[in-house]
């Protein structure tokens, strides 16, 4: 991703289970981008710190001229990467590295495998992606919102929009947030602009509350069940600090 789009890649990565980490196998590509200030660098440092320690890399434009679906070139990527995804905080062996091109569709499912991978003995993309684990959901425990953006939409009022973390979240809960300690109903509750009966650990959701003004809910609020262990302050916490 190009770094005007930073914010975005922060604030999609800090939803994900699982990522998928492109790196270009064209000459001089892939260099730029694990140099000291690169994106592939950056972007991975920046996954496992956001909390997704799932990673599957895919070297991409194995196409490319420069490249040529070597396989000598994709063990050389796979080896310096390794060495800055250990540094990032991932364990190298838990990580698939999975060679493709975008652009022909070259190993990216089972269907799109020809011999031009032949020395490949490992999975499609497609394949390592249904391969992975699905997370726990803790959906036993309180819930627990954390505030990612707030709109003010016409006919409907405001709309806090994030991910839950942990419980359910549905509609006629009586919602807290902290620490402002504001409460309002839960009137409903959308994903991907349907309106769903209930939200569960992992899903990206909107809901609409009435009689909260859209400057008073901030990005970073969170948002809880006011009847079942409210979110409040508390004396310490444990925190990952990245320098």
């Amino acid at each position: 991703g190009h770094r005007d789009f930073i914010k975005n890649m922060i604030t999609g990565t800090s939803q994900a289970d699982a990522a998928v980490l492109m790196i270009s196998s064209q000459a001089g590509e892939f260099e730029a981008g694990i140099a000291k200030d690169g994106q592939t660098r950056e972007h991975a440092l920046l996954s496992y710190t956001l909390g997704v320690k799932k990673m599957v890399v895919a070297v991409n434009k194995m196409d490319h001229p420069s490249t040529n679906y070597s396989e000598a070139r994709f063990k050389e990527i796979m080896t310096e990467a390794k060495t800055f995804l250990k540094t990032a905080g991932y364990k190298p062996k838990n990580v698939p590295f999975v060679p493709v091109s975008g652009i022909t569709g070259e190993n990216l499912n089972k269907e799109h495998k020809s011999a031009k991978l032949a020395w490949y003995k490992g999975k499609s993309l497609m394949e390592t992606l249904d391969e992975l684990p699905t997370p726990k959901r803790p959906t036993d425990l309180a819930l627990r919102l954390p505030i990612n953006d707030v709109f003010k939409i016409p006919g409907v009022g405001t709309v806090p929009v994030g991910r839950v973390e942990t419980g359910t979240l549905k509609p006629g809960m009586m919602i807290h947030f902290a620490p402002s300690g504001l409460q309002s109903e839960c009137k409903q509750v959308e994903m991907h602009h349907s309106s769903i009966p209930e939200a569960v650990p992992g899903d990206n959701v909107g809901f609409n509350v009435r009689g909260i003004p859209v400057k008073d809910l901030k990005r970073g609020n969170v948002a809880s069940d006011q009847k079942n262990d409210p979110a409040r302050g508390v004396s310490d916490f444990t925190a990952q600090v990245i320098v």
